[in-house]
C-alpha cells in the first residue's frame, strides 16, 4: 500500500515540470519585442550604418531567433518528453519533429543550438575585433571550442548508447 502511494507520488510529480515549461514559454512574447526592437534600430539607422554594423545587427537578430527556437523546441519536446504527449494540435499542424525527439536526441539539439549561437557571438567578435582584446578574443574562442567538443561528445556517447540499445 505504502510502496503504490509512493510510486504514484512519484510518478504524478512529473506535473511540477508544468509551470517551468509555462514559465519558458512565457519568454517567448518577450523575445518578440526585443526583436521587434532591434530590427526597428536597424530600420531607421539602415542608410547611416557601414556594412559591417548592418551585418552585426543581422547576427544580433539572427541570434535572438536561434534562441527563441531553442525555448520552443526545450518547452515542447521537454513537455512530450518528461509529462505528457500532447495531443492538442492535429497531424497536418503538427511539427514533424514531435513526438520523435526522446531526451538523447533533444540535448543533442540543445547542444547544437548552443554552438549555433556561440559561432554567431563568436563571428559578432570577429567583424568587430578592434573592440576587443587579445584575450577576450582567446576567451571567447576557447569557450566555443568547448561547446564544439561538449557537442560533439555527446553525439558519440549517444550514438554508443542507441548502438547498445539495438536502434
Amino acid at each position: 500500500m505504502i510502496e503504490r502511494v509512493v510510486e504514484w507520488l512519484v510518478f504524478t510529480s512529473r506535473w511540477l515540470l508544468v509551470p517551468l515549461y509555462l514559465g519558458l514559454a512565457m519568454l517567448l512574447p518577450v523575445f518578440v519585442i526585443k526583436f521587434f526592437e532591434e530590427f526597428w534600430h536597424i530600420a531607421v539607422s539602415v542608410l547611416r550604418a557601414g556594412e559591417a554594423d548592418f551585418v552585426l545587427a543581422a547576427l544580433a537578430l539572427i541570434d535572438l531567433v536561434l534562441v527563441a527556437n531553442l525555448l520552443v523546441m526545450i518547452v515542447i519536446s521537454g513537455y512530450e518528453t518528461f509529462v505528457s504527449k500532447i495531443d492538442a494540435v492535429d497531424d497536418k499542424n503538427k511539427p514533424s519533429w514531435l513526438g520523435k525527439l526522446d531526451a538523447g536526441t533533444l540535448k543533442i539539439k540543445v547542444a547544437a543550438s548552443i554552438v549555433a549561437i556561440s559561432s554567431i557571438h563568436l563571428l559578432r567578435a570577429f567583424m568587430n575585433i578592434n573592440s576587443y582584446t587579445n584575450d577576450k578574443v582567446m576567451w571567447l574562442v576557447i569557450i566555443h571550442i568547448a561547446f564544439v567538443i561538449s557537442a560533439l561528445l555527446l553525439a558519440y556517447v549517444d550514438k554508443i548508447a542507441f548502438k547498445e540499445k539495438g536502434r
